[in-house]
């Protein structure tokens, strides 16, 4: 594997996000786990029902880093806006998102193939634009707030979404503990480039910051297969070949090092809620 964090390496992009199940594996795995934290879209749309000054009649929304569409499909059908645009680099990613959306006909939602530092919208279009889980795939960061901030109208809201740099910390150190991959606790945060410590000051360069808040999401998986589903695609650790990607195998070989056992860890959601500079509409 590149020492490179695999998150800012163009190089693994083809293969973090190249297939869509790859993800909704390791999605699924980690949201059976969940047993605090509310979900992430219905406090995106609460946000911006609290925060803009008219959130039942929005235009255009945008969902930077959309991925497989759950976001977008929650914006569209809690918050009625004239249209939401997902946007997403991975194809793979987005066919999985329309096949979802192809279920629900009658939301106005659309999903895009793009680039977050370079938005495909006119400048002053859209009233909410959303970053969850997603600018710290930039190694530049601040390029997209200010990309957020050109589309944004006079007034409008962004919404952003990120994790503690020690997120997961347990999980770290339990793959240390098997020898899976001993330097687990030494690797560079998958989250550097914006995470709960920097994300008010980086968006603070282009936008007014609002609001900022954090809650804590516990996961407690059930055991050793319950976290190979979860390990066997994160890209942070250095895995053996034959165990990376393949969650029985590395099941195995978890089963055979350390006695089987759940395993509660926790990541820091922080929200950062800011404005367009220009006031209120």
């Amino acid at each position: 594997m590149s020492g490179i964090n695999p998150f800012l390496d163009p190089l693994r992009q083809a293969e973090l996000y190249g297939d869509d199940s790859r993800l909704a594996s390791r999605s699924s795995a980690l949201m059976r786990a969940k047993t605090s934290g509310h979900p992430v879209p219905d406090t995106i749309v609460g946000l911006v029902r609290h925060h803009h000054e008219r959130p039942d009649r929005l235009g255009l929304v945008l969902d930077l880093g959309c991925g497989r569409g759950t976001s977008s499909l929650t914006l569209a059908e809690d918050l009625r806006p004239r249209h939401v645009v997902g946007l997403d680099a991975a194809p793979a990613l987005l066919e999985q998102a329309r096949q979802r959306a192809r279920r629900l006909p009658d939301l106005p939602v659309t999903f895009h193939q793009g680039d977050f530092h370079h938005l495909p919208v006119s400048a002053g279009s859209c009233d909410v634009v959303v970053a969850a889980f997603c600018l710290y795939h930039s190694p530049r960061p601040r390029s997209v707030v200010a990309e957020i901030g050109r589309a944004l109208v006079p007034g409008g809201l962004a919404v952003f979404v990120t994790k503690s740099l020690d997120s997961y910390r347990e999980m770290d150190q339990l793959v240390a503990a098997a020898g899976l991959d001993p330097a687990a606790e030494q690797h560079e945060s998958l989250y550097v480039s914006a995470h709960s410590g920097n994300l008010a000051d980086l968006v603070a360069v282009s936008l007014d910051v609002l609001a900022v808040e954090h809650e804590e999401h516990t996961f407690t998986f059930d055991g050793h297969d319950h976290v190979a589903e979860y390990l066997a695609t994160n890209p942070k650790y250095d895995l053996a070949p034959g165990v990376y990607s393949d969650a029985a195998a590395l099941a195995t070989t978890l089963h055979e090092l350390l006695p089987d056992r759940p395993l509660t860890t926790k990541s820091l959601v922080t929200f950062v809620l800011a404005q367009s500079r220009g006031g209120r509409q």
